[in-house]
């Protein structure tokens, strides 16, 4: 079964960041350059938030306000769920189902590590599972 680790070996620890001060409209900015649906809101180092196209389109687009003018801090998810190396990719599932989340912030040892998301976490488990079906197939018939 894949970790959280196996992920970021796999994708890399890159963190995109804004701080909270930042406009809405170049943290969209950043997102497109970097084709990514999430950025985390860090303060000084420390995480903060994390900011999604799913907050600019509820919480601007939807209620009118500018995206020039609104600061990533006005709008900002403030209560994430973290997960560590160690925890398993259906771990990750679970959280996000059940808390309808699409990104997982990343820490170990005290340190943020990177993110994970929904597509992160199905990839791994289709391939766990391809591995796992193989495996199956070759036990079925014989092969070792």
């Amino acid at each position: 079964m894949k970790r959280v680790s196996d992920i970021l070996a796999s994708k890399g620890h890159d963190i995109w960041s804004v701080t909270p001060s930042t406009s809405v409209f170049d943290a969209l900015r950043l997102m497109a350059e970097k084709r990514i649906g999430a950025v985390l809101v860090l303060n000084d180092g420390a995480l903060v938030g994390l900011f999604s196209e799913r907050d600019y389109a509820r919480k601007i687009i939807l209620v009118g306000k500018s995206s020039k003018d609104t600061p990533v801090s006005e709008i900002m998810s403030r209560e994430l769920i973290c997960v560590e190396p160690t925890q398993a990719t259906a771990d990750c599932m679970r959280l996000m189902t059940d808390n309808r989340i699409r990104h997982l912030p990343v820490r170990g040892g005290g340190k943020l590590l990177g993110i994970v998301t929904i597509g992160d976490v199905v990839k791994a488990i289709i391939a766990d599972q391809g591995q796992e079906i193989e495996q199956l197939q070759h036990y079925i018939t014989g092969r070792v």
